[in-house]
């Protein structure tokens, strides 16, 4: 089952993203309610049927201090689409500082793209500029819904009323 199922706080926010089997137990456990169930899909037992879900709220709310998407490698391979930002590629991928950290550069999102071995071998110890290299796409760091949206690499019709933007 690859599906994939939206988690709501109390107050309709997007929190974060689960398994369908998770979603069904925490359904059974009535610690969540379904809220919007997977179109026309049905999980069966041997003698029931329920609602595949889609979309499920917590029963009480969650204080979550701090809704960011970490800074991993794998993140970042996410927002750029698995893709070299310098010839577009798609095969030998590694992280590369747009500014190189001895020449100051930070590990942060907007410092870190995704490169193919071979261009980040040719860009070296430059700078983009410095190295004759074009970006395809400024680094930026998403926000959590952003993130939720569209990278989380699965997209649902019935996530789309509570991811806004």
């Amino acid at each position: 089952m690859k599906q994939k199922v939206l988690v709501l706080n109390q107050d309709f926010s997007p929190i974060s993203i689960c398994t369908v089997q998770r979603a069904f137990i925490l359904n059974y456990l009535k610690k969540t309610e379904l809220v919007k169930s997977a179109n026309g899909h049905r999980l069966r037992s041997i003698d029931q049927s329920f609602p595949m879900p889609a979309v499920i709220r917590l029963m009480r709310y969650v204080h979550i201090p701090y809704k960011g998407v970490s800074l991993t490698r794998q993140n970042i391979f996410k927002r750029d689409n698995f893709n070299c930002q310098y010839c577009g590629t798609s095969r030998d991928l590694t992280l590369d500082h747009v500014i190189p950290k001895s020449k100051g550069g930070r590990s942060s999102w907007d410092n870190l793209i995704t490169a193919c071995r071979r261009c980040n071998t040719r860009k070296g110890d430059y700078t983009p500029d410095q190295a004759g290299f074009r970006l395809k796409t400024k680094p930026f760091k998403p926000t959590y819904l952003m993130f939720l949206r569209e990278f989380s690499g699965y997209h649902c019709e019935e996530w789309l009323p509570y991811l806004p933007g």
